[in-house]
């Protein structure tokens, strides 16, 4: 597959509510970074099985490009800035192949299931492992270690208990210089979000940069303690290698 190289690809993989479209937006202040929005997010609707659970399905499918051979060649051959942002969920690489992820770096990024959970509960209502991305996480890992590409692993609460610190070491990791400029943006809707960001982005959208981090001090669900169980060990490997 012909491969732009001219352009230095950052492929983010988050599970849902982990403050990636925060990350998103903290790239796009860059003056050398273009941010794409869930490019996958279409393809994978088109295969989900649980697809009718998704806010908006039927008008983010008929937004987008719902082939994933399509959407990978576009993000590999994307030209508009030497840098290239892309926000993806790890749970929406479904039928794929992945040679691709050896053709830029691959940021990783989780939230402890205790947190996340009840927040994509409140608009998908009982979701199932497949939905949350932890386990696609540990296998995307597992991938990426057996093709020798380059990841790096970040987690929300690191990150929102010190974005500076960790943002710069992000930014050494994927090989570019940190701008202070990302930590701060102006209030409201960008133009690269996707046309779910009525369901989703509320809180982004009031933000004008990274808000302080605090524990979540409401109970937690009952009906979420089965998933928790799963993830939580998932969640733990992660955990272990984020950039702090």
């Amino acid at each position: 597959m012909k491969v732009n190289p001219n352009c230095k690809r950052l492929f983010l993989w988050s599970g849902p509510r982990n403050v990636s479209t925060t990350l998103m937006y903290s790239f796009a202040q860059r003056e050398d970074t273009a941010v794409f929005d869930e490019p996958l997010y279409g393809a994978y609707l088109s295969q989900a099985q649980t697809r009718d659970d998704h806010p908006g399905f039927e008008q983010i499918i008929d937004s987008m490009p719902n082939s994933y051979d399509s959407v990978i060649a576009e993000m590999l051959n994307t030209d508009q800035k030497p840098i290239a942002f892309f926000k993806n969920m790890a749970h929406h690489l479904l039928d794929c192949e992945l040679d691709f992820l050896k053709e830029g770096v691959n940021i990783i990024l989780t939230r402890d299931p205790i947190e996340m959970l009840p927040s994509f509960d409140k608009v998908i209502s009982d979701p199932q492992i497949e939905d949350v991305g932890y386990k696609a996480h540990s296998e995307l890992v597992d991938c990426l270690k057996s093709m020798n590409a380059d990841y790096v692993v970040l987690d929300a609460t690191y990150l929102l208990k010190n974005p500076e610190g960790v943002l710069e070491q992000l930014c050494e990791a994927c090989g570019i210089s940190f701008d202070s400029g990302m930590l701060s943006w102006d209030a409201g809707p960008r133009p690269e979000d996707g046309v779910w960001a009525k369901y989703w982005y509320r809180n982004v959208h009031l933000s004008r940069g990274y808000k302080t981090y605090k524990e979540r001090s409401d109970t937690f669900p009952d009906h979420l303690r089965p998933l928790l169980k799963e993830c939580v060990g998932y969640y733990q490997k992660l955990k272990e290698v984020a950039l702090r």
